[in-house]
């Protein structure tokens, strides 16, 4: 009974993903009743079942690169010329609250100012709530808690931000807000602070633009929710200076987070490979699919959830716009879709999750969480499904071009490693781990075989036209890692 309920509990959450819990089970089950020397035997048995597959080969490559990820940020310490030991965070709300907290609680004291109050007290709210959890759950204790909070120092004026070593932007996405803020920051704080800017899309050379210190600048985004998300992307603009970019990935570091820094370009790196994936999904359904069964495929394939849930999430018109800059930005390969699922959802208002209605409908659980349901009126919106696919080619028209993408993104340096363009997308939008990532996972199926199931898709577009530098790679028959 003992190794029934424990393949029960330990296969709902390993199955059929992650093979080594479940013979771990297999092998203690067999072993029970024998010797030592017996049991080794087992146990050697079972060690050789799962020490050559393809989740041991991911895992043990996302080790090394885990480790290539903290010894670069040791590096930057080492180099920093600036230590941040004071910080703050202009523009409150949600993600200016999770910010300060992060930087709180890992002990550097945090400015968090914005123009309204409302503003701070949502900030502050944000931060004392995700505190308020870890003393719930035990993980804190009250007294820390209020220590915490006593290092997050609201305000409405800049005067208290004059002695910041690093200071966070993160009002809203706009250009024209984002430049006079910045500005004014630039106005109240030293000589040698560094100014960075929580962006997903905005260009880090077309915000340095008016700055009189462009050189002290750099991007830092931020994922949402920033206390869960490991992931901050430092991206370098073409006037950022090395020990700008030193002191930023040390802070990140402190603060407990994974930088992996990127060049400027439109989406930068993770929203530039992302949106090539919603573009398949797109395409799918503009040809009549039923985003049910594309979510269904996508989470049986290891992503924590499909492309509509997960757009939903984002928000429907983040999305929207972040397509829109993507499609100004690459035209040929990622141009709007006329009569797009998302614009059509868009234009009704039907923003996902923050409305209540996207591809899916929202309500709360009991704990007041966010619960999703079907509603058949989504078809009034977006049109009735009218074709059904088979699995594998949900899967590849979903995945080839992200892999594409963040293929050019390695070429053209936006990215300096495989390494790095995987742990990217792993810590930033939930890269099924034991795939290893996008690169490892085409390794995995063979280069040969990617470029021999893109020539099946070559009338969809330029999305799914494979890089010259994977075709070579194939032609050489060499893979990602191993070049």
């Amino acid at each position: 009974m003992a190794f029934n309920v424990a393949k029960g509990v330990v296969g709902a959450k390993a199955m059929p993903h992650y093979p080594a819990p479940m013979e771990a089970i297999a092998v203690i089950e067999k072993s029970a009743n024998l010797g030592r020397d017996e049991a080794l035997k087992i146990e050697h048995e079972g060690f050789v079942n799962v020490c050559q597959t393809s989740q041991a080969r991911a895992m043990v490559q996302i080790f090394l690169s885990d480790q290539l990820l903290k010894g670069k940020a040791k590096v930057a310490a080492k180099t920093a010329t600036k230590q941040v030991k004071q910080a703050a965070v202009i523009g409150a709300g949600i993600m200016g609250g999770g910010i300060a907290y992060q930087s709180a609680s890992k002990g550097i004291p945090v400015v968090m100012k914005d123009i309204n109050q409302a503003a701070l007290d949502l900030g502050m709210g944000e931060a004392i709530k995700i505190l308020s959890k870890g003393v719930k759950l035990g993980k804190l204790k009250a007294d820390k808690m209020a220590q915490v909070v006593a290092t997050i120092t609201p305000t409405l004026d800049y005067t208290s931000i004059k002695n910041a070593d690093l200071v966070v932007e993160a009002v809203i996405e706009n250009p024209k807000v984002k430049d006079i803020v910045l500005q004014e920051i630039e106005d109240n704080i030293a000589e040698d602070t560094i100014l960075t800017s929580n962006t997903s899309t905005i260009s880090i050379d077309l915000l340095a633009k008016n700055l009189k210190r462009p050189e002290n600048f750099c991007g830092m985004h931020f994922f949402n929710p920033v206390h869960k998300m490991p992931l901050v992307e430092v991206i370098r603009g073409a006037k950022s200076s090395d020990e700008t970019i030193a002191a930023t990935v040390a802070y990140a570091s402190a603060m407990g987070k994974s930088a992996v820094v990127v060049e400027d370009c439109p989406g930068f790196y993770v929203n530039r490979v992302l949106f090539p994936y919603f573009r398949g999904f797109s395409l799918m359904m503009a040809e009549g699919a039923d985003f049910r069964q594309i979510d269904k495929v996508m989470t049986k394939f290891g992503w924590p959830m499909g492309p509509a849930y997960l757009l939903d999430v984002v928000g429907i018109d983040t999305a929207y716009h972040c397509a829109d800059v993507l499609a100004q930005g690459f035209p040929e390969r990622m141009s709007k879709i006329e009569g797009d699922s998302l614009g059509k959802l868009y234009e009704q208002k039907q923003l996902g999750q923050k409305t209540g209605s996207g591809f899916y409908v929202y309500s709360l659980d009991k704990k007041g969480r966010p619960k999703k349901d079907f509603v058949e009126t989504i078809f009034d919106t977006i049109g009735k499904p009218s074709k059904d696919y088979e699995k594998q080619e949900i899967i590849e028209r979903m995945m080839l071009p992200l892999i594409f993408e963040v293929a050019r993104c390695l070429d053209e340096g936006i990215v300096a490693t495989a390494e790095e363009a995987d742990m990217a997308l792993l810590f930033g939008i939930g890269f099924p781990p034991f795939r290893g990532g996008a690169l490892k996972y085409a390794d995995e199926i063979g280069l040969q075989n990617i470029v021999a199931m893109a020539q099946k898709y070559q009338s969809l577009g330029a999305c799914y036209e494979v890089p010259a530098s994977l075709k070579k790679l194939a032609n050489n028959n060499q893979c990602f890692y191993s070049a």
